[in-house]
């Protein structure tokens, strides 16, 4: 079974294993490990990238990066938590090309900083959106 290769694979990345039902997995792992992770599960264990999504948690920010294993028909979700005060992580984008796209939105919408993304610039609002105002932040306020 995939779920037995991918938690051999990533071994101690693996900071909480959890399995929702027989097809959908959560692998929390620590940001720092995050390309490493992508790049098993992409580029190792051919899993394909279905999108991230990210989340404000109040206290954090978490990023949901979505694979899939067409094959067995399930779902692995890497889970990793964005401290507020310095949103910023690796961008995945130079393992897995299509990340760009997702990567932008959240950077734009959320205001967490990719390091190492080739070109954050805006993708959905206008360009004379406001500097720092970031619409999928709990504590947004309207403009």
């Amino acid at each position: 079974m995939i779920e037995d290769i991918i938690k051999e694979k990533l071994g101690n990345k693996v900071l909480k294993w959890e399995k929702k039902n027989e097809r959908r997995f959560y692998i929390e792992i620590d940001k720092n490990d995050l390309v490493e992770a992508s790049r098993i599960l992409f580029s190792e264990l051919k899993l394909r990238f279905s999108i991230a999504s990210g989340i404000d948690m109040i206290d954090n920010f978490e990023i949901l990066y979505h694979f899939c294993c067409d094959k067995e028909d399930k779902f692995f979700s890497l889970r990793v938590i964005i401290n507020r005060d310095n949103p910023e992580i690796s961008s995945i984008s130079n393992v897995i090309t299509a990340a760009k796209w997702i990567e932008r939105e959240m950077w734009e919408l959320l205001g967490i900083n990719f390091t190492g993304h080739p070109g954050l610039k805006r993708l959905l609002l206008k360009e004379d959106w406001p500097e720092g105002e970031y619409p999928l932040r709990k504590d947004f306020k309207k403009i």
